[in-house]
């Protein structure tokens, strides 16, 4: 799709805007072909600003956070993307944390440690901002981010703006509304409770020790690729398979932690989708698990 730059610029003054960016500068895997139009809000009236555009010019939106669980295909994404990492501001309320979704859960956590809120600790090591992690209802070492969020503010594609509580969240594993509803998460509110800060920060410590030396930071990455199958732990699946280490193109299965594919030398997303695919026909074959994908893959194939 072709956008007349400076009418573009014109009509979204003020707002920062790219043609034909390429998404691997904003992927954890280092990967994905170019969006049409990048813009990059910082505030809710800018992202309205956006969608009101959008819908008057009838332009495909997609919406991105950090980008930390996804794979954007090598042909990249038709219309306008917006990525919301600049909506990032954090506030606290007594034992409330106010966060937008641009921010990253490591600052949340690390603010909450600060003001001594228990809570957000098993999450602070997930690379992924508060959208994000709203929107696939994240977790790690038991926690879930659906059991200290409060509230979430979100915005219609028609540009209204409507708060969820609760039930209407509709969380489950892997799972929120969002991903059901065509609505953009635009905040949330966190809910935590008073503790000792020494024995907060102390506890995330031990998490980032435990990802640390579990998961191949080193490399970039989309974060866990699978879901849990029921009765199972994918990484052993993947691991009993023989799979560690196969390898197609720059896109490897860790030789840490099955569960992880790694960027090792200059992958791309079509690399990453095979071995995937590989993998799910492998671990259907051996052990008649159905492998379902947790990371996001959107975008076009590359002609």
């Amino acid at each position: 799709m072709n956008f007349e730059k400076v009418k573009v610029k014109k009509e979204l003054a003020g707002i920062e805007v790219y043609f034909n960016e390429p998404l691997s500068n904003y992927t954890n895997t280092c990967t994905g072909g170019p969006a049409d139009l990048l813009v990059l809000p910082t505030s809710v009236a800018e992202v309205k600003q956006v969608i009101n555009w959008v819908n008057q010019k009838q332009i495909p939106l997609t919406v991105l956070g950090n980008s930390s669980n996804l794979i954007v295909k090598d042909g990249g994404i038709r219309g306008v993307v917006m990525i919301l990492t600049n909506l990032n501001r954090i506030q606290i309320l007594k034992n409330q944390i106010i966060a937008e979704s641009g921010a990253l859960l490591i600052d949340v956590a690390q603010i909450a440690g600060e003001e001594s809120l228990t809570g957000m600790e098993p999450l602070s090591g997930i690379p992924g901002s508060v959208g994000g992690a709203v929107f696939m209802n994240a977790g790690a070492y038991g926690g879930e981010i659906s059991q200290v969020v409060k509230s979430v503010l979100a915005v219609s594609r028609e540009g209204e703006l409507r708060t969820y509580r609760g039930n209407e969240l509709r969380f489950g594993y892997r799972h929120s509304r969002f991903q059901d509803e065509d609505e953009i998460v635009l905040q949330a509110v966190f809910e935590l409770q008073t503790g000792q800060q020494a024995e907060i920060f102390n506890r995330m410590r031990e998490y980032s020790f435990l990802r640390a030396s579990k998961q191949p930071l080193e490399y970039p990455s989309c974060g866990s690729v699978f879901k849990r199958p029921a009765g199972h732990y994918t990484g052993k699946l993947i691991h009993d398979a023989g799979l560690q280490g196969f390898q197609i193109g720059g896109a490897q299965v860790s030789k840490k932690h099955a569960g992880f594919i790694v960027n090792v030398d200059h992958a791309t997303a079509t690399d990453y989708q095979e071995v995937i695919q590989y993998i799910q026909r492998v671990i259907k074959d051996k052990f008649d698990v159905q492998l379902e994908t947790e990371v996001r893959i959107i975008g076009e194939e590359k002609e």
